[in-house]
């Protein structure tokens, strides 16, 4: 396991759990087994070798993917499973084909909770390096049925491609959460307990889930979130999926306003809402509020 942040670790400890040898290297030497990426090569077995990549989607990922052609052998298997954008995955799988070594692109969901509850997991590569590599995603599927936790998506880029729209669609559930919850909030005097609320929807109700159990336990350990500032960055898989939703010409207004509305909490002041303000005030003599009066 090559890159053993808050994923790498916890996927480290459950497959070992489930009886597998793991080496694990980073450059945090506090949590690496080995201290270089040849050295962690050099500790598997010839011939056995399966090399799985959890490090930062971009350049970090092709650096890395680059050393291991350097060190692993014809027939080893590379496994990549940050959150790569999935054309990248074709020319990634060409590289190391080229060296005959095998590729797979694994997009994973399940953070920080999935070491003890299970990850999500959507590959995308050949059938026989899939299948030479299950041992590993049945260590990291959840309980239940295979197909309720794990697809092989199809081939090289699937795995990624389902990973990014996945990625899209939790965007716009989150948002319908969030501003569910701040339409609350903003009764304060009809709805005194907010988090009552919330927490009551967790139990027969259409919009149960398991993001909405989070954002109760958020709200219980903090009511109000008043310890969280209102920033919301994007790790780029929503842009991603609305590119190919633009380029097959696939309406996803809801994905796109979830991403506009991250955008928008990275505004200390909104020029765009500065115009409307003003238009309203020329047009029909609207009352609007003075940059001095916040």
């Amino acid at each position: 396991m090559v890159g053993l942040g808050r994923m790498g670790g916890n996927m480290r400890e459950r497959i070992r759990a489930a009886g597998h040898t793991v080496t694990g290297y980073d450059t945090d030497p506090a949590i690496s087994d080995v201290p270089s990426l040849a050295e962690l090569v050099a500790a598997l077995p010839e011939g056995e070798r399966i090399a799985w990549v959890m490090v930062p989607a971009g350049a970090p990922t092709h650096a890395t993917l680059e050393a291991l052609a350097a060190l692993l052998s014809p027939g080893d298997l590379v496994i990549e499973g940050g959150n790569s954008y999935y054309r990248d995955d074709q020319e990634n799988a060409a590289m190391l084909a080229e060296r005959g070594i095998g590729y797979v692109d694994a997009g994973i969901s399940g953070g920080v909770w999935g070491r003890e509850y299970g990850y999500g997991t959507m590959v995308g590569g050949s059938a026989e390096d899939v299948e030479r590599a299950m041992p590993i995603f049945e260590a990291l599927r959840p309980e239940g049925p295979r197909e309720e936790g794990f697809v092989h998506a199809g081939p090289v880029g699937a795995g990624h491609f389902s990973k990014m729209v996945h990625n899209g669609i939790e965007y716009g559930l989150m948002q319908a959460y969030a501003e569910g919850y701040e339409i609350i909030a903003s009764r304060s005097d009809l709805v005194p307990d907010v988090t009552a609320v919330v927490r009551s929807w967790q139990r027969g109700t259409v919009v149960r889930s398991w993001l909405l159990e989070l954002l109760v336990d958020a709200l219980e350990q903090d009511p109000g979130l008043a310890r969280i500032d209102d920033y919301a960055a994007d790790s780029g898989e929503g842009r991603w999926t609305l590119e190919e939703a633009i380029d097959n010409a696939v309406p996803a207004p809801t994905i796109a306003a979830a991403l506009f509305a991250r955008f928008s909490s990275r505004q200390e002041a909104s020029p765009a809402m500065k115009a409307v303000a003003s238009l309203r005030e020329q047009f029909g003599g609207h009352a609007i509020r003075r940059a001095d009066e916040r």
